[in-house]
């Protein structure tokens, strides 16, 4: 791996694209706090167990965005929301260096507004890594307009480097996969709803029927039905009464425990 590769944030994202780093190089974590640090330290290690791959010190975690500093290759990971995206960029903006190439891996949002508001959008490109990173192998690239060849050419690099296939798509909301991802999974939430199936009927005909690794009501679980929700406004697709009720109920999926399915 050429790059320098920096990743801010901590969550399950931030971890999987690190710790498939992680066998190909150096890569430095940036989290916001002590109890972050120790959190993304612990999954890092535990996702490279997993993958058979040897830390072998190739992994710095740290609140300090001094660490930035040396990074050729940033990477923002935080919540799906713009103002949070764009207040990482302004928090770290006079620690990354002035040629580094800025990403984020933001699923559904407008590339073109986060790289204005990064203020670098001739360096900035939209990273979109699919959960769990270590075992999807595509990655959505979204350049914004002002991005010059030399940043096209620089995230292409890296994809190519960490072991993924590299698609470029337009920047338009939900880019490619999710956008005709959700209206699927939300229809099969419906699907429930106007019938009484219960989820795991659901998913098991979909499985079984059609092929698919796991089901759409799984599936929704896995992404977080918080996040399911914020990504289908953005698409516009209309979220689910349920959804939004298990919402407010707190179960989010399988990181919360419980969602359509107990964990």
């Amino acid at each position: 791996m050429s790059e320098r590769l920096a990743i801010a944030g901590s969550g399950a994202i931030a971890c999987g694209l690190a710790a498939v780093a992680a066998g190909r190089g150096q890569v430095t974590v940036f989290a916001r706090s002590a109890g972050s640090c120790d959190k993304a330290e612990a999954r890092v290690a535990s996702l490279c167990e997993r993958m058979g791959v040897h830390l072998n010190g190739n992994v710095t975690i740290s609140r300090d965005p001094a660490v930035l500093g040396g990074a050729t290759f940033v990477v923002e990971a935080v919540v799906e929301d713009p103002l949070a995206k764009a207040d990482v960029w302004r928090r770290l903006a006079g620690h990354v260096a002035e040629d580094a190439v800025l990403a984020t891996t933001s699923s559904s949002l407008s590339i073109g507004r986060l790289a204005e508001a990064s203020g670098r959008p001739e360096h900035f490109v939209g990273l979109h890594v699919f959960n769990p990173v270590p075992k999807m192998e595509l990655v959505e690239l979204a350049f914004p307009q002002a991005a010059t060849d030399r940043t096209r050419r620089r995230a292409r690099a890296l994809c190519a480097a960490l072991g993924k296939t590299a698609v470029e798509v337009p920047d338009t909301p939900g880019f490619v996969v999710n956008r005709l991802l959700f209206p699927f999974l939300f229809e099969a939430v419906r699907l429930m709803e106007r019938t009484g199936l219960d989820a795991e009927a659901v998913d098991t005909c979909l499985r079984l029927g059609a092929g698919h690794p796991m089901g759409p009501l799984a599936l929704l679980d896995l992404v977080g039905l918080d996040v399911s929700a914020a990504i289908g406004e953005t698409i516009g697709a209309e979220v689910p009464e349920t959804v939004r009720n298990l919402i407010s109920e707190g179960a989010l999926g399988r990181k919360a425990g419980r969602g359509f399915h107990a964990y």
